[in-house]
């Protein structure tokens, strides 16, 4: 339940209840995949990012959820960052498991196999990413987070940064799918240079 303070600008959330449904938040928006028995799963991430600035990437998922276990039993996972024409291909990855615990939708999506991991990636992702499992963090509250390292990475040309083309021009050209929270979603084509501070370094 949220109330109001004195200055009407703000208005103060519950934080014995969570707060995220109460604004929206920008996150990206991968497909995790993982090895299931004989086959293969994926299932679509918003809470997902690089660990650091080396090569580490998480994502926070829950025991109730298939990919949790299939992440710790196989070892490995893939990152598939989808484009915003994938928006309804990556939807489908959300789609329910039927009684006999299968998601039947993921049979006719486009998929490509990884090359150094056990995985599948969503076809036609603009960045793919091969991780071994580094460590499962359990804990936050019925959530966990999973994190591997990248062992396998490829990004598709026309999303490579490079010295020859301008980023304003790359992201114009190749637009980025992101995840507003909760449920809804933008196309990013439109940026501008961060004004740092002339001394600033990380």
């Amino acid at each position: 339940m949220s109330e109001e303070t004195g200055d009407k600008a703000w208005v103060e959330l519950d934080p014995v209840q969570p707060v995220w449904e109460r604004f929206f938040l920008v996150s990206p928006l991968v497909v995790v995949g993982t090895r299931e028995g004989e086959g293969f799963d994926l299932a679509p991430k918003h809470m997902a990012f690089p660990l650091g600035w080396e090569n580490y990437f998480g994502f926070v998922c829950t025991p109730r959820h298939a990919t949790y276990h299939n992440a710790r039993e196989s070892g490995a996972f893939t990152v598939s960052y989808p484009r915003p024409d994938q928006l309804v291909v990556t939807s489908l990855t959300a789609q329910r498991r039927d009684a006999e615990g299968s998601v039947p939708a993921l049979d006719l999506l486009p998929t490509e196999s990884a090359r150094v991991v056990e995985g599948i990636f969503l076809r036609d992702a603009y960045v793919q990413l091969e991780c071994e499992l580094e460590k499962v963090v359990d804990g936050f509250g019925p959530n966990s987070l999973i994190a591997g390292r990248i062992v396998a990475a490829r990004v598709r040309s026309d999303a490579l940064r490079t010295s020859d083309r301008g980023d304003t021009e790359q992201i114009r050209n190749a637009p980025l799918l992101a995840y507003l929270h909760p449920g809804r979603f933008a196309e990013i084509s439109e940026t501008r240079v961060f004004p740092f501070p002339a001394d600033f370094s990380r």
